[in-house]
């Protein structure tokens, strides 16, 4: 079950999920490429080599293994109350803002992101220092949900 699902209390729902990005899979999963491709040339030039083929090959699976647990261990909600940030898998760290506290949101995406879904998100909460996040998907929709609540809440 997921942080998120836990942290929830009575009468509040999930109207938005998002996470990080998988663009941040590319550079450990183009390592992990080249020592899998390394190990399986030792495999089949140098059959007398075959613990030094299977340690890379072992290595690109950790790697890649790794990386995209560490992906999934980020979670970003917006439930119709606040917005809630888990980061972490060993040792965690998470935000939660009550939607009448969120002050702002900027996002900072670079050319490459806009075409792919990806920026920075940076939540300022009243009488808090802003809190950025990189790499997060559809940052513009995590905004539009998060004006929409707010909105929504004021005008209860």
């Amino acid at each position: 079950m997921s942080y998120v699902a836990q942290d929830l209390i009575p009468g509040e729902k999930v109207v938005f999920r998002t996470g990080v990005h998988w663009s941040v899979l590319a550079g450990p999963a183009f390592i992990a490429l080249l020592l899998a491709a390394g190990g399986i040339t030792l495999l089949a030039y140098r059959h007398d080599m075959l613990i030094a083929g299977l340690v890379p090959l072992a290595l690109a699976i950790l790697i890649i293994a790794f990386e995209v647990i560490q992906r999934g261990a980020t979670e970003i909600a917006v439930t119709n109350r606040r917005v809630i940030i888990k980061t972490g898998m060993a040792s965690r760290r998470s935000l939660e803002i009550m939607l009448p506290k969120v002050e702002s949101i900027g996002i900072d995406e670079p050319f490459l992101g806009r075409l792919l879904g990806y920026g920075t998100v940076t939540i300022h909460g009243t009488g808090g220092t802003p809190e950025p996040f990189q790499r997060i998907a559809h940052p513009a929709q995590l905004r539009r949900e998060v004006q929409q609540q707010v909105d929504a809440q004021q005008t209860r």
